[in-house]
């Protein structure tokens, strides 16, 4: 059987600006298992975003490896697609939505009848069947970010990495897209690694948080979160077991934000 493992093993990050190196993060280790969902918070300006695009093969590391399976990841492949905050950014208002999900298909040299059923396929499955004629300016926020998540769906990427996908529209709409995750994850057996700022977020949809802190940053703590995959708005944040991981998690973030020097201790 194919691996397609994500594997993260000891990944770090420096830039060097006027000739002074400023490191990012350090010893990163991480695996994504298929079907799992992980999520990555911290304190603002920790490097959860240089990050994830090291993980999409957008920046290269200054050390470490990252592998899906037994290969090593330099550059981004096919296997995991991006989906990022700024969405209107992401879709090119002249195309149409199903356009807009196709045209990554071009470069794989999809012939354009199979990449417009391909675009459909992926627009029914975010809950925009009919909508593939629509320009992103006529459509709300939520539905231009299922158009975004569906774009990576059609390119057939079994590890979706997202960033702060969900921070620009309203909380419902927020609701509806954590819930399309978990939903896609179910029928899809999508893997996905998303940075959030919103706690409750990452605990609502993870099966693990991964707490990044301190400077550089590390990984200072990983919480495994028992809630199961049927998860309910309302009901699962109600659960105590929901109440004990985000507490652990935010406990975390706001021990080392505030005193660095216990992060040793």
């Amino acid at each position: 059987m194919k691996d397609t493992n994500l594997y993260v093993r000891g990944l770090g990050k420096t830039y060097v600006t006027n000739g002074e190196p400023h490191e990012i993060f350090h010893d990163v280790e991480l695996t994504v298992s298929p079907g799992e969902i992980v999520s990555i918070v911290g304190p603002s300006g920790v490097g959860k975003t240089t990050l994830l695009r090291c993980l999409a093969g957008l920046l290269k590391p200054t050390e470490g490896e990252i592998r899906i399976g037994e290969r090593a990841l330099t550059e981004p492949v096919p296997e995991l697609g991006v989906v990022f905050q700024d969405y209107s950014r992401s879709l090119l208002p002249w195309m149409r939505s199903r356009e807009n999900v196709a045209l990554p298909l071009e470069s794989k040299g999809v012939r354009k009848t199979e990449r417009n059923r391909l675009a459909e396929m992926a627009l029914v499955s975010v809950g925009l069947e009919g909508a593939g004629q629509k320009y992103p300016w006529q459509m709300s926020g939520g539905m231009q970010q299922r158009v975004a998540i569906a774009r990576a769906i059609a390119y057939q990427s079994e590890i979706l990495l997202m960033d702060e996908p969900f921070a620009s529209v309203d909380a419902q709409t927020r609701f509806d897209l954590e819930d399309l995750s978990l939903r896609l994850r179910s029928e899809l057996g999508l893997s996905i690694v998303i940075v959030t700022h919103d706690i409750d977020e990452a605990v609502y949809l993870a099966d693990r948080v991964v707490v990044l802190s301190g400077k550089p940053a590390t990984v200072v703590d990983v919480v495994e979160v028992d809630l199961g995959r049927d998860r309910d708005q309302i009901v699962t944040r109600s659960l105590p077991e929901f109440a004990d991981a985000r507490t652990r998690v935010l406990r975390q973030i706001r021990r080392l934000d505030a005193d660095p020097s216990m992060e040793a201790a």
